[in-house]
């Protein structure tokens, strides 16, 4: 699984760019530092402990890694797995187009209630041949009104400090605006099965 989430920051790396991962761990999670290993000669990796001072959630580890991270700013997580035979490119388009937009996700569309509950819940919709998300929220009660849910976000570094509002609770979520990169699917590995 880790492998598979990690295909599109491979990609990355053989596109030219300097990637830098940041991985933000737990003590019960030391295993996982000796597997990423593998990836040395790939890209750079930092390793952090999440600062339980941050929030032990997933808004938690993002602020922990925050320090560590520098330029464009790539949010993906080790239980979601991209699908679709466009994916290779969806990160570094991501990437790209935050330069003009400032936030971009890539998503896949979604109608089914019980999944948008689950995950990153997005309103996209198009304008003027441009996907953007009119909304978002982490984990909503009412799903109706979205359509769709991320499984990457790309951001500026001088907007990255916000990172963790995209999976906080009570917080505005700062995708609203963001350009939309639509994949086949998106599978999150930590959400049980329908």
């Amino acid at each position: 699984m880790l492998d598979r989430s990690l295909e599109t920051v491979v990609e990355l790396a053989k596109s030219g760019l300097t990637v830098r991962l940041v991985v933000v761990f737990g003590t019960h999670k030391l295993e996982t530092v000796g597997y990423l290993a593998r990836y040395a000669d790939i890209f750079q990796m930092v390793f952090v402990y999440q600062n339980e001072s941050f929030g032990s959630g997933l808004d938690g580890a993002i602020r922990s890694a925050l320090p560590m991270t520098q330029g464009p700013v790539a949010l993906v997580l080790p239980d979601i797995v991209v699908s679709g035979a466009d994916t290779p490119g969806k990160l570094l388009d991501a990437l790209r187009q935050v330069e003009v937009a400032g936030w971009s996700v890539v998503a896949a569309e979604e109608r089914d209630h019980d999944t948008l509950r689950q995950m990153g819940a997005l309103a996209v919709a198009e304008a003027g041949g441009v996907l953007t998300v009119g909304a978002a929220t982490d984990k909503p009660t009412d799903p109706s009104g979205f359509n769709a849910f991320w499984g990457m976000v790309a951001v500026t570094e001088s907007e990255a400090h916000r990172l963790p509002d995209v999976v906080a609770v009570g917080t505005t979520n700062p995708l609203a605006g963001a350009v939309a990169l639509m994949v086949e699917g998106i599978v999150n590995f930590n959400t049980p099965a329908g």
